[in-house]
């Protein structure tokens, strides 16, 4: 309900964008998605980079958190007017569109088994049902994000998690 009441406002001038994250990220995957060692992790990013390159003429303009996750969510304070009230904490505001959000509840509290469940139920509680499978691009947008973001650090595998988001994701 939190992303809910977030997604639905549309971001204010001037913030980064979500087609300006994707276009970073399509730039780099080339030459980052080589640099992991096992050929299952790059075939994987290669086909996130192949959703992301689908949705990434329409990246949205709701406000996106893009830090969502369980400790960035607290009860509000009663002396704040928001008693029994949900808040978010700590945002890297962005322009973009809501299925970019999603990643962060599928990962944090990771279970396997519960990807495809969580998925559907953010989907639902965003209102995106008719758009789950632009959802399901910019989810796995967030997992070549994350991967690139390793490989520019020194990893050679993908997390164990978000590559199981990704399989889960696609199908596989």
């Amino acid at each position: 309900s939190v992303l809910a009441r977030l997604v639905a406002v549309p971001a204010p001038e001037g913030l980064r964008t979500l087609g300006g994250v994707a276009e970073r990220m399509l730039a780099e995957a080339p030459e980052r998605v080589g640099l992991l060692a096992d050929a299952a992790d790059r075939r994987l990013l290669a086909d996130c980079a192949a959703a992301v390159r689908e949705v990434a003429g329409e990246p949205g303009d709701r406000l996106l958190h893009w830090d969502l996750h369980y400790d960035n969510i607290l009860a509000g304070r009663a002396d704040a007017g928001r008693a029994g009230e949900w808040v978010a904490l700590d945002p890297k505001p962005l322009a973009g569109d809501p299925g970019f959000e999603l990643f962060p509840a599928l990962d944090n509290l990771f279970d396997a088994d519960e990807v495809v469940w969580r998925f559907d139920a953010l989907t639902e509680a965003l209102g995106l049902e008719r758009d789950r499978e632009r959802a399901r691009a910019w989810t796995l947008g967030r997992v070549l994000q994350n991967g690139l973001w390793g490989a520019e650090e020194g990893e050679v595998r993908l997390a164990p998690d978000h590559a199981e988001i990704a399989r889960r994701l696609l199908g596989r």
